[in-house]
C-alpha cells in the first residue's frame, strides 16, 4: 500500500499505482486541471509520473501560483520555440534547451543565422503551436534504442551525448509533441496551452557543452510568464536594467575601463572609480580593526607547489593561469653550466589568499592564548576566464578581495564564525543591501569533488547550521553539492532595488587545509599538548570589482554622499562671483570633502545640468546673494532646491550626512520576481 502525504497533514491511500494526476482528481477535478506539475519528496515531477506502488511520500501539487510551476512552464516553451524553430528553417541541429533564472534558452547548429528580425515569425509560429494545446507526452527507451530514434531524426549532438554523456544511462527518456520529440529528462507541463505570455529576448554564441574547442551554436533566449502582466513587468525590468548597466554607467561617469591592449577581464580603475572603492576599503579595515583583525600583505605570485599542498592547483585547474617555469635558482644554473637542462621552479599568479594567510600563521609557533589570530587583506587574486564568459567588472580574470582568514581553537568556532556572519550583515546594511537571504552550501556526499573525511564535513556542516540557525538570518536555505572543495560556507544572495540577485558576501568553515594531509597547523594547548586549529575564511564584499559593478547598478550610478566620487559642485551664475566660489570649494575640501567648482563662462542651466549628468549629490550655486550673505543655495540631486543656507551650516549638514553614511535614493522602480530555476531537466 502507498500512503500520500498532502500538504495539510492529510493523506491518501492507494492499494492500486496511481500518478500524480490521479492523486489531483481524487482530491478534486478542478485541482486536477490546475495541476501543472508535482512535488514528490522534493523534487519537481511531471503530473504523469508514476508513483512507487508501495511505502509514503509526499507530494504537493503545483499550479501558476506556485513558483517551481513558472520553471517548469519555461521548459516547455523552450521545446515549444525548439519546435518552432525547426519548422521555420532547414537543417536545425538541436543540443541543450535548459531554463535560466528568468527564462529558457535553446542552442542550435545551422546554417541561417537567427537575428531579432527573425524573432515575430518564430514567435507566432510558437503562438500556432500553444493553440494547438498538444500534450507533452513522456517517452522511456533502452539507450540502444534511445540511438536509433535520434540517428533516425538525424540529431548528431544527442547521438554524441547518449552514446558519451550518457553512457551509464541504462534508459533515457524523450517528449513528444506533435511532430516533434526531444530527448529530455523533464519535467514538462501537461499541455501547452497553459503557457500564458512569452517573448523572445535575444540571440549569442555558444559551443556544444561549453568547449571552446568544439563546433559553436547559436543560443536563442527567451522568457515566458503565466501573465501578459508579469510579463510586461519583467520587461520594464529589464528596460531598468539597460538603464543601469554598469558598463554603460562605467563608461559616462569615467569609472573605469577595460582596455584590448591591456587584457580582457583586466579592470582599469580611473581616480572617481578608485575613490569609490577607496572609501569602501577604508570604511571596512576601520571595522575590522575594531574587531580585532591584524592586517597583511602577500605576493601575487607563489610557487605551484604551495598550491598543490592547498588543493587549489588540481582542483582549480582549469580556471587558472599557465604556470610561469623559472630556471635561475642557483642550483638550476650549475646544472645549465655543466650542459644540463636544470630543474624548472614553477610560479603561478595567486588564485587564492588563504594559503599565504596560512604560512604567515606558520611563520612562528602559536599558543592557544594567541588565538582567534585573524589576518585580513585586500588582496588581488587570477583567475582564467573563458572569453565568453567575461562581463564588465562582475566577471573579470584580475579582483581585489577583502580577504580574512582567522585561525581559531574548536570552543571558539561558534563565536568567530557568528562575528563573521554580523560583520557581513553590518557591511551590506550600512550600504542600504537589507534585502538578502542566506544559502548554506553544503557538499553533496556522492561527489568525489571534496577533501577530507565524511566525519569532518559532517561536523563542520552541523556546527555551520547551528550558529545560523540561533542568528534567524533571513530566508534562510541549504543547497546541497554547492560548497568549497575544503569546506561548507554560509553566501549571501542579495537582492538589489529592482530584485536581480547577487552572490557577494561569504563566510566559509574549513576543517581541512589546517589538517595534517594539508598544511599540518599546529597550536599548543594549555595541556602542553600540539592541537589543530580549526579555520575561518570570510570576505563580506567578494569581490571589490564585482561589488562594486553591482553598486553602480543598485544605486544606478548615484552613489550616497559619503561614496560618490565627487561630493559637493560649487556653481557660479556668472564669473563675477567666481572668487567667492573658489573661497566656498576652498573650505569644502579643507574640511575633507571631495569638492570641485565650475568656474566656466556658462549659463547656471548648463552648469545644473552637468552636475546632474555626473550625479553629483549636491550642487551649491552662489551669485550676488550668496556673496553678500555668505551663503549657498543648495540644489539637492534628489530633491532640487532646498533652500539656501551659510556656508558652515551647509557644511555641517554634509559631514552629518556622511558620518551615518546615510543612504537617500529616489522610489524604487516596480520590480517582478524571478522564478527558481527547475533541476537539471536537459540531459
Amino acid at each position: 500500500m502507498l500512503q500520500v502525504q498532502l500538504p495539510d497533514g492529510s493523506v491518501k491511500d492507494y492499494l492500486k499505482p496511481v500518478r500524480v494526476v490521479d492523486v489531483a482528481l481524487d482530491i478534486g477535478p478542478r485541482l486536477a486541471k490546475a495541476a501543472l506539475a508535482g512535488v514528490v519528496d522534493g523534487k519537481v515531477v511531471g503530473v504523469d509520473t508514476q508513483l512507487p506502488e508501495e511505502g509514503s511520500v509526499q507530494l504537493r501539487l503545483l499550479t501558476k501560483k506556485d513558483a517551481e510551476a513558472l520553471a517548469v512552464m519555461r521548459h516547455s516553451c523552450a521545446h515549444i520555440m525548439a519546435r518552432a524553430v525547426m519548422r521555420l528553417f532547414d537543417g536545425v541541429q538541436l543540443a541543450f534547451g535548459p531554463t535560466t533564472g528568468d527564462g529558457f534558452y535553446y542552442d542550435f547548429a545551422m546554417s541561417h543565422k537567427l537575428s531579432e528580425e527573425d524573432f515575430p515569425k518564430i514567435e507566432a509560429e510558437m503562438a500556432k503551436i500553444i493553440k494547438q494545446d498538444e500534450a507533452f507526452e513522456r517517452l522511456v527507451e533502452p539507450r540502444a534504442k534511445a540511438l536509433e530514434v535520434v540517428g533516425d531524426l538525424k540529431q548528431e549532438f544527442k547521438v554524441e551525448h547518449i552514446s558519451t554523456g550518457l553512457a551509464d544511462h541504462p534508459t533515457v527518456s524523450f517528449y513528444r509533441q506533435g511532430e516533434f520529440i526531444d530527448l529530455c529528462r523533464g519535467p514538462h507541463i501537461p499541455t501547452a496551452g497553459a503557457i500564458g505570455a512569452f517573448k523572445l529576448m535575444s540571440v549569442a554564441g555558444a559551443y556544444w557543452k561549453g568547449d571552446s574547442t568544439k563546433q559553436q551554436l547559436q543560443r536563442l533566449y527567451g522568457t515566458a510568464w503565466f501573465s501578459q502582466e508579469d510579463l510586461d513587468a519583467y520587461l520594464q525590468k529589464m528596460e531598468e536594467s539597460k538603464r543601469r548597466d554598469h558598463r554603460v554607467l562605467g563608461k559616462q561617469l569615467d569609472l573605469f575601463s577595460i582596455n584590448p591592449l591591456v587584457g580582457g577581464g583586466l579592470i582599469l580603475w580611473h581616480p572617481r572609480g578608485a575613490t569609490i572603492r577607496g572609501e569602501l576599503e577604508t570604511f571596512v579595515k576601520a571595522e575590522l580593526q575594531k574587531r580585532g583583525y591584524d592586517p597583511v600583505y602577500t605576493p601575487n605570485i607563489g610557487k605551484v607547489d604551495l598550491y598543490k599542498i592547498s588543493g587549489h592547483y588540481p582542483y582549480y585547474a582549469d580556471a587558472q593561469f599557465p604556470t610561469i617555469k623559472m630556471k635561475d635558482h642557483p642550483d638550476s644554473q650549475a646544472k645549465i653550466k655543466a650542459g644540463g637542462t636544470g630543474d624548472e621552479e614553477e610560479y603561478l599568479l595567486k588564485p587564492m589568499n588563504c594559503p599565504h594567510h596560512i604560512m604567515i600563521y606558520k611563520s612562528r609557533p602559536r599558543s592557544y592564548r594567541d588565538l582567534p589570530v585573524r589576518l585580513a587583506e585586500f588582496g588581488t587574486v587570477y583567475r582564467f576566464e573563458q572569453s565568453g564568459e567575461l562581463n564588465g567588472m562582475t566577471r573579470v580574470r584580475g579582483f581585489c578581495q577583502d580577504d580574512a582568514h582567522l585561525f581559531c581553537t574548536e570552543d571558539q568556532v561558534a563565536d568567530e564564525f557568528r562575528g563573521c556572519l554580523e560583520m557581513t550583515q553590518f557591511v551590506l546594511e550600512t550600504l542600504g543591501l537589507k534585502d538578502y537571504r542566506v544559502r548554506l552550501s553544503f557538499r553533496d556526499p556522492t561527489s568525489d569533488k571534496y577533501v577530507g573525511s565524511p566525519e569532518v564535513w559532517d561536523r563542520a556542516e552541523k556546527e555551520l547550521e547551528a550558529v545560523c540557525r540561533s542568528m534567524n538570518l533571513p530566508h534562510m536555505s541549504i543547497a546541497r553539492g554547492e560548497a568549497a572543495f575544503y569546506g561548507p560556507k554560509a553566501d549571501f544572495i542579495v537582492a538589489d532595488c529592482i530584485g536581480r540577485e547577487w552572490q557577494l558576501g561569504t563566510v566559509q568553515l574549513d576543517y581541512n587545509l589546517p589538517s595534517e594531509q594539508r598544511f599540518g597547523l599546529e597550536y599548543i594547548g594549555a595541556d602542553n599538548q600540539a592541537h589543530r586549529p580549526i579555520m575561518i575564511h570570510r570576505a563580506p564584499l567578494g569581490s571589490m570589482e564585482r561589488f562594486i559593478g553591482v553598486l553602480i547598478e543598485h544605486f544606478a550610478g548615484a552613489f550616497p554622499l559619503w561614496l560618490a566620487p565627487e561630493q559637493v559642485r560649487v556653481l557660479t551664475v556668472s564669473e563675477k562671483f567666481n572668487d567667492y566660489g573658489k573661497q566656498v570649494e576652498r573650505q569644502l575640501r579643507e574640511a575633507g570633502l571631495r569638492a570641485t567648482g565650475d568656474f566656466r563662462a556658462e549659463k547656471i542651466g548648463a552648469k545644473v545640468r552637468d552636475a546632474q549628468l555626473r550625479l553629483v549629490p549636491y550642487m551649491l550655486v552662489v551669485g550676488g546673494r550668496e556673496m553678500e550673505e555668505g551663503t549657498v543655495s543648495i540644489r539637492d540631486r534628489i530633491d532640487g532646491d532646498v533652500g539656501a543656507l551659510k556656508v558652515a551650516d551647509a557644511l555641517a549638514k554634509f559631514q552629518e550626512e556622511i558620518r551615518t553614511k546615510r543612504i537617500r535614493q529616489v522610489a524604487k522602480p516596480a520590480v517582478v520576481a524571478a522564478a527558481p530555476v527547475a533541476e537539471a531537466n536537459e540531459y
